[in-house]
């Protein structure tokens, strides 16, 4: 089954490639199946389920190479991240950067997610040079318009941010774009009200759980709408949008779904932290598979949920099981040596993969992205 499995995902790669050769394609669908069994990043422990054929030294070694030699080509893996997504309609954008360490390398990742609900995956991504250091104006910009060369600004619905991403170039290029946003705001930011007057949110009076809306009011030189609501322990939740969106909060607490997206491939998933990569150029191609891999055990979790009895739920009211994790389970299981094709699992996932194929075949977004 294993090897069914990876026939079906090199098949799949060729009708979005991102890598153009016939036998890199086949490692990528390799890799990727070898990143579900060893839930782990670090080449020699793929390298144990690679390639059953070969030793794990080969193996490794067989990885090394292409991570040291292949170029991948990011527009088409963008595509195809975006053609996994269920359902029909407008996408929803997270803005967030997550950082780690090995030894004396720092890894200082700035990523944007898309997707719809819950569902949501890595699109474009950019790997920072300072150390442990916010991302600039410029940097945002690049990566948006990178997702906006691939999606097309009618498709986005609504891009969010955490308080790192703040400052009028930034919010003056997303309202020059037409793009409707929320970003939470650090409580030292001022507003400014129509009148001229200058607020502090500490200074407005609030405790904690009280709310003031501003309909009308100026942010870091910027028109928008605003909401300020008192936290526990002197803090705010400081948000700050487009004037023509409805209630600020519920639209930022869709951010949650890119933290839950960082956890599956960080740690609960991938444990992408186990990296030993320094390389900023292998760093973004081992994302760029780690995210190939998330989206594939999202697009099995979702199909079982829908297919199979639902996942049971907590008393909170939260999925027992995570959609990908169902997937991963899912993926793991079919790929141990005693399962056969006939399997009803095995059927429901090369089933679904039969449908991806010719979903993405048919897929097709207009415009170019650099690099």
């Amino acid at each position: 089954m294993k090897q069914c499995l990876i026939a079906k995902t090199t098949t799949l790669l060729q009708q979005l490639p991102i890598v153009r050769n016939l036998a890199r394609q086949k490692f990528v669908a390799q890799f990727i199946i070898g990143l579900l069994k060893s839930r782990n990043v670090q080449f020699c422990e793929v390298a144990q389920h690679l390639n059953d054929g070969a030793k794990p030294a080969s193996n490794e070694t067989r990885i090394q190479d292409f991570f040291r030699q292949v170029t991948l080509d990011y527009l088409a893996l963008a595509r195809l991240l975006v053609s996994l997504l269920p359902g029909q309609g407008k996408l929803c954008l997270c803005l967030d950067r997550t950082e780690w360490d090995f030894g004396q390398c720092q890894v200082n990742l700035l990523l944007v997610t898309v997707g719809r609900g819950e569902w949501h995956v890595p699109l474009y991504w950019h790997l920072l040079d300072n150390r442990s250091g916010n991302s600039n104006a410029a940097q945002r910009i690049a990566v948006l318009e990178a997702c906006l060369a691939v999606l097309g600004r009618d498709q986005i619905e609504l891009v969010l941010g955490d308080r790192e991403f703040v400052g009028h170039a930034w919010f003056k290029w997303l309202q020059d774009q037409g793009l409707p946003f929320v970003m939470r705001l650090p409580k030292h930011h001022h507003l400014t009200l129509a009148s001229g007057e200058c607020r502090a949110v500490a200074a407005l009076g609030l405790a904690p759980g009280q709310v003031r809306r501003f309909a009308h009011v100026q942010v870091d030189g910027v028109w928008g709408k605003a909401l300020v609501k008192a936290l526990d322990g002197g803090q705010f939740l400081f948000l700050f949008g487009h004037e023509d969106l409805p209630d600020l909060a519920p639209l930022y607490a869709r951010r949650w779904s890119i933290e839950q997206c960082f956890q599956n491939l960080k740690g609960r998933g991938f444990n992408l932290e186990n990296t030993h990569l320094r390389c900023h150029l292998k760093l973004r191609k081992l994302v760029a598979l780690v995210s190939l891999a998330y989206a594939f055990c999202l697009s099995v979790g979702q199909d079982a949920a829908e297919h199979s009895p639902p996942i049971a739920r907590k008393k909170h009211g939260y999925r027992a099981t995570s959609l990908s994790r169902h997937g991963l389970n899912i993926l793991r299981q079919i790929t141990r040596p005693a399962t056969a094709s006939t399997d009803a699992l095995a059927r429901q996932v090369m089933a679904l993969l039969n449908w991806l194929i010719s979903q993405v075949a048919c897929y097709q977004i207009p415009g170019k992205m650099a690099g």
